[in-house]
């Protein structure tokens, strides 16, 4: 009896030795972020980074079996990244809406969810389409969906910014006239920020139908098959839908 419990309990720490190794073998791929955009990805008080996609690109990476270390840096600065070779294995989410001109610089997966954009206005402006914004000062984050439809719109004023949060913050100020960004976002800033609740409303929304994919070094098939692989998953489990729920 003794040696049956010997042979067993090595068996065991054999096991476990070997699923640890398997573990620590694991790929890490580092996942560049811009950490101003919540629900979809933000900073907390002491600077860890949550949100919707942080949670499904830890889900993808699960069903996937790689692990995954997060960097927050700026929305320019995710795409000069992306191709450095300080980080082989490497990709960007960040809200990034998949299209003709960014496939020619980078590869993107499968799309994981469809947004739409949102032009956020104080509650006492009158707003039935972007007509009545005609004058008017409309802010949008440099070079995102919502920067790009404004240009469509000729008589009205857009106003750049780099953090999306710092325009809220001069809407409700006073200084600008609205927001346009991903939907997402925009409800977020403006029903569920504490200090700005009550302030703003949907003064109209664009249907834009946008699929949010997430990016990788152009040519890059070992990261793309495996992010792939993750989001096939992730989707047939319905553990997107969760995720969802739960930040949305």
């Amino acid at each position: 009896m003794k040696n049956l419990r010997i042979v067993i309990l090595v068996m065991l720490i054999s096991v476990l030795f070997c699923f640890n190794g398997f573990a620590s073998n694991q790929m890490k791929v580092t996942v560049f972020t811009d950490a101003t955009w919540p629900p979809m990805e933000m900073l907390t008080k002491d600077g860890k980074v949550v949100g919707f996609e942080i949670d499904l690109m830890e889900a993808i990476a699960k069903e996937a079996g790689f692990k995954v270390e997060f960097k927050n840096v700026s929305w320019d600065d995710i795409f000069a990244a992306l191709k450095s070779p300080k980080y082989p294995n490497s990709c960007a989410m960040s809200s990034i809406t998949i299209t003709q001109a960014r496939k020619k610089s980078y590869d993107f997966s499968n799309p994981y969810i469809t947004i739409d954009q949102d032009l956020i206005v104080p509650e006492s402006l009158k707003v039935k389409d972007m007509s009545d914004m005609k004058g008017r000062k409309v802010a949008a984050q440099f070079s995102s969906t919502g920067a790009v439809e404004l240009k469509k719109y000729k008589d009205v004023i857009m106003k750049p910014y780099d953090d999306i949060g710092l325009a809220f913050s001069d809407m409700a100020a006073g200084r600008i006239d609205g927001v346009l960004c991903d939907n997402p976002v925009a409800k977020s800033y403006a029903f569920h920020k504490k200090e700005l609740k009550g302030k703003f409303k949907v003064g109209y929304s664009i249907k834009t139908n946008e699929q949010l994919g997430i990016m990788v070094k152009k040519g890059d098939k070992k990261i793309l098959d495996l992010i792939n692989k993750g989001i096939d998953s992730v989707k047939m489990k319905g553990l997107d839908k969760k995720i969802i729920e739960k930040w949305m």
